[in-house]
């Protein structure tokens, strides 16, 4: 039905790329060594999101992290750097869902208007079909 590079469709169904992304065993630190706040360190499941924030006393934020796939969670202290980068990954994500809902939006639109010129065509719709 799409026919942008990524979209694939199976038995019927419009295959999210997102849906099919997986993180599982990237290690929850950067090349710097520094701790990537949307990757779990228990299970890297990349969906950690927080639950609760606050400013911290100095120029940190005091966040409760949860991973949906674990159920870890923590509470600490982190320097605005990778609050912005959780930030950051945090936007992207929320891009990505997005994207799907209108690529899901679009695929069911097309299968409704298959279905209705499928219908014309077989003359199974009549003007009483149609409330006025």
């Amino acid at each position: 039905m799409n026919d942008e590079p990524g979209d694939e469709e199976v038995s019927g169904k419009t295959a999210l790329p997102s849906a099919h992304r997986s993180d599982r065993g990237r290690p929850a630190e950067n090349r710097e060594g520094q701790r990537q706040l949307h990757l779990c360190p228990k299970c890297a499941c990349d969906l950690v999101h927080p639950i609760s924030y606050g400013e911290a006393p100095g120029r940190g934020w005091e966040l409760e992290l949860r991973c949906p796939n674990c159920f870890w969670s923590e509470v600490a202290v982190y320097d605005r750097a990778l609050v912005d980068a959780l930030e950051d990954q945090l936007d992207a994500a929320l891009a990505g869902m997005l994207d799907d809902l209108q690529r899901l939006a679009q695929a069911n639109m097309s299968e409704e208007i298959e279905r209705f010129a499928r219908a014309l065509h077989c003359d199974a719709i009549l003007p009483e079909d149609f409330d006025f």
